[in-house]
């Protein structure tokens, strides 16, 4: 199974999570503080990441982006915050899932498992590649991507999704596909997640969907990457 690192406050919840999944199989550490996280994640490498947000040294939003700046392992938010423009910016902000409080055990176990075989087999489907699409430079190999000589600063999924786009230049790509191939996440009820990661990958290539440069929307069908004209 997975080595999971839990990052939760409450004691009381944090046992009873460890305990459910060393039950169904997981090696689990367990931490109380956004700091604790930060070591464990640059000394360990776990395989994924459970972090609540209520955390007493760092809002969990604000470990989130931390986080993030050293590592791509899975991240899955638990909180007890279901404000929708809330999980909207912890998904832009890098987040893989998340789940509101409570949830059993078993709940947990199986996003867990879903979360890793979508990182798993997206990290299969993107072989190392260099994709040029005008002045666009995207190297998969090293997860880098430049315009016009310049880097651009990009979350993991931003990443993945001009990864994919790029690796097919011209072509048109379905929200399904994405969702598919990209997300690895069923084809209904998602298209909030690819609008939110379009409006911010957008931004960055300096760029906007009424006056779109490399990203343009088919409507009703999809998108595609194109150099500009």
């Amino acid at each position: 199974m997975a080595t999971v690192l839990l990052v939760e406050d409450d004691h009381v919840v944090r046992g009873a999570m460890l305990r459910s999944l060393a039950d169904r199989g997981h090696a689990v550490h367990a931490v109380g503080t956004a700091l604790d996280a930060l070591r464990r994640v640059a000394s360990e490498t776990p395989d994924l990441v459970v972090l609540d947000l209520g955390l007493p040294d760092l809002d969990g939003a604000d470990a989130l982006r931390m986080l993030r700046g050293i590592t791509d392992i899975p991240i899955i938010i638990a909180t007890a915050r279901d404000d929708e423009q809330a999980i909207v910016r912890l998904l832009r902000a890098g987040a893989d899932d998340y789940m509101v409080k409570p949830f059993t055990g078993a709940h947990l176990d199986a996003r867990i498992t879903s979360v890793l075989r979508r990182a798993g087999r997206a990290s299969r489907a993107v072989q190392p590649a260099v994709h040029e699409v005008g002045g666009l430079k995207v190297d998969v190999g090293e997860r880098s991507a430049h315009l016009d000589g310049v880097p651009l600063a990009l979350t993991r999924k931003e990443f993945d999704l001009l990864a994919y786009l790029a690796a097919r230049p011209g072509r048109v790509v379905s929200r399904r596909e994405l969702l598919e191939e990209v997300w690895r996440q069923p084809s209904v009820g998602e298209d909030q997640t690819i609008d939110v990661h379009l409006y911010w990958l957008r931004r960055k290539l300096g760029e906007s969907a009424a006056k779109p440069r490399y990203l343009r929307t088919v409507r009703g069908v999809g998108f595609r990457l194109v150099a500009p004209d």
